[in-house]
């Protein structure tokens, strides 16, 4: 009997209901499961929904492939590189399934950051190995070096937020809900006792990005932040409740920012340079007590 890990199951995607039926009736059709289960010391890796039928229907004949690893980093970043290669994905689970494969690799062959043998060459913190890793994953998911980098701050996000409140995982890579970038990789960078509470947030209606849109446009950033669009009339009370999602989305943002690189903080001459672009928003509000004019731009 073949053992399952839930952690490796859940970093793949789920069938619909539909594709899982699909599955199902294939295998009826073929008599046997064509393609091997592949295990590693008798822990299924790849074939889970194969598995599943096999349950409900063990008179079906099956094969397992064992694949060695030196690891279970090794096995989470195979998963993920071979889900990336294999299905149709959500820009969602697309980015998850990246920078857990940037972590899972940097984990493996990235070394200790703190030692001689594994210098970082790239201010986004990238390991050195055979060839430098978030290069390759951007080539070979043909993206930018910078995507992979944030994809791996979105999929600690997603992971501390599942830690924090198990079953919302499934929720944003599912597009059931649709936070925004930053309030997701901001549960990560949050201490644990915030966690949960981050990652409840990330169902309110005030981090959404808009519906479906950034699907359809995959140039659309994520961070914008839009007016609602609710059912009912927009009115004066509904901008004032956008406007609190603004500042809430900034302060976050601005947290996650200080606790990824700390040395704007802590160096003077960074320092200086956050208190120079922090100090636009309580002019905006001396300029409102007083009566100014909108301001409709910032200053570079």
């Amino acid at each position: 009997m073949l053992k399952i890990d839930h952690e490796f199951a859940d970093q793949i995607p789920p069938l619909t209901d539909e594709e899982f039926e699909q599955l199902e009736a294939n295998i009826l059709d073929d008599g046997e499961v064509i393609n091997p289960i592949i295990i590693w010391n008798g822990v299924i890796v790849d074939g889970h929904n194969r598995y599943r039928i096999i349950e409900e229907h063990p008179e079906i004949p099956y094969r397992t492939f064992e694949k060695n690893f030196s690891d279970r980093n090794e096995v989470m970043a195979w998963i993920c590189r071979n889900q990336l290669g294999r299905r149709n994905l959500t820009l969602e689970q697309k980015k998850y399934l990246i920078g857990k494969q940037y972590r899972m690799e940097k984990n493996t062959y990235g070394g200790d950051r703190k030692s001689t043998d594994a210098k970082s060459s790239s201010q986004n913190a990238n390991l050195i190995s055979e060839r430098k890793t978030c290069e390759r994953i951007a080539k070979e998911n043909h993206v930018e070096k910078t995507y992979v980098t944030r994809a791996e701050n979105y999929a600690d996000g997603i992971d501390a937020a599942e830690d924090a409140v198990p079953g919302i995982r499934q929720e944003i890579l599912s597009g059931e809900i649709c936070p925004i970038t930053s309030a997701v990789q901001a549960v990560a960078a949050a201490p644990p006792e915030e966690r949960a509470e981050l990652a409840k947030h990330l169902r309110d209606p005030e981090v959404q990005r808009r519906g479906k849109t950034k699907q359809k446009n995959k140039k659309q950033a994520d961070e914008n932040i839009e007016p609602p669009t609710p059912r009912h009339k927009v009115d004066e009370n509904s901008m004032l409740e956008s406007l609190r999602g603004v500042a809430k989305t900034m302060i976050r943002a601005s947290n996650q920012c200080f606790n990824l690189f700390p040395t704007l903080l802590t160096e003077q001459q960074y320092r200086e340079r956050v208190i120079e672009i922090m100090q636009e928003p309580p002019n905006f509000i001396l300029n409102i007590e007083a009566g100014g004019e909108l301001q409709c731009q910032t200053k570079n």
